[in-house]
């Protein structure tokens, strides 16, 4: 069997930057545990499948994997797979949609920028947090922390999100997924993702972050429409919006990096 594999830079306008993702296009579901196994040996943070779609709700099924697990919700692996069936496997409608473990997605283009709905996980503040959380960040001082899916803490500014040094080590043994956020200095907010129980210690440009982040700056900024970095090495550009209680959106650019043949 051949597969053929797309690698392409998401939430990038250029080679190197954002967050690189492997795109498998596929006719049917290859086994769960094989698709692990070629993420693991892919080694990005994201290696994302897609087949046709079995009913008309949807153009396509859409499964992500770190190299350790299966997730629910990846941003980026979703707009770079857009990316593969806008610019390369000619998609002819102007919209596609998703179907995912986290419902339909839809996905379009509007000047340069893929545009995704994405569901909205506005998430609630934590009374009750793990009491080595600045130790875990770095000894960072900490403003509040809250949960959706992730936990998500702000920090006091820009710096204090660009210098946090975490203790993954620590981290693993308490935290599966973190986001870390606060406002920026030339855009609305900054943040950075860390996700070591799921293989990556630092995504550098989470989408599904940006589900819980969107709503949260949204409501603290009084704002619906915004603009963020990610601050992590490679660093990525999201162009967010708050629709209403339910969905945000995100944009952002791709840059194709290279195509593969996986023989297997």
């Amino acid at each position: 069997m051949k597969l053929t594999l797309y690698q392409i830079d998401a939430f990038a306008n250029k080679l190197f930057g954002g967050n690189p993702a492997a795109v498998i296009p596929l006719e049917r579901w290859l086994d769960t545990e094989l698709m692990q196994k070629i993420a693991l040996e892919n080694n990005l943070s994201e290696t994302v499948f897609f087949i046709p779609a079995s009913n008309a709700t949807a153009d396509y099924e859409i499964r992500w994997f770190t190299p350790e697990v299966e997730i629910n919700l990846c941003g980026h692996a979703t707009l770079a797979s857009a990316y593969v069936l806008f610019n390369i496997l000619n998609f002819s409608k102007s919209e596609i949609r998703f179907s995912s473990k986290s419902g339909i997605l839809k996905v379009g283009q509007k000047d340069a920028l893929i545009t995704m709905d994405f569901p909205s996980w506005k998430p609630e503040r934590l009374d009750i947090y793990p009491d080595n959380l600045s130790a875990i960040l770095g000894n960072a001082e900490i403003v509040g922390v809250y949960q959706h899916r992730d936990i998500l803490v702000e920090l006091y500014d820009e710096e204090a999100v660009k210098n946090c040094v975490p203790d993954f080590s620590l981290m693993k043994k308490h935290i599966d997924k973190i986001i870390i956020t606060a406002p920026g200095k030339h855009v609305d907010f900054v943040s950075r993702f860390f996700a070591p129980g799921a293989g990556v210690d630092e995504d550098p440009v989470t989408g599904s972050a940006h589900s819980q982040l969107i709503p949260f700056w949204s409501e603290k900024l009084n704002k619906n429409t915004m603009h963020a970095l990610q601050l992590s090495k490679r660093g990525g550009e999201i162009w967010c919006e708050q629709l209403n209680a339910d969905r945000v959106t995100m944009a952002g650019n791709a840059v194709f990096y290279m195509k593969a043949e996986i023989a297997l």
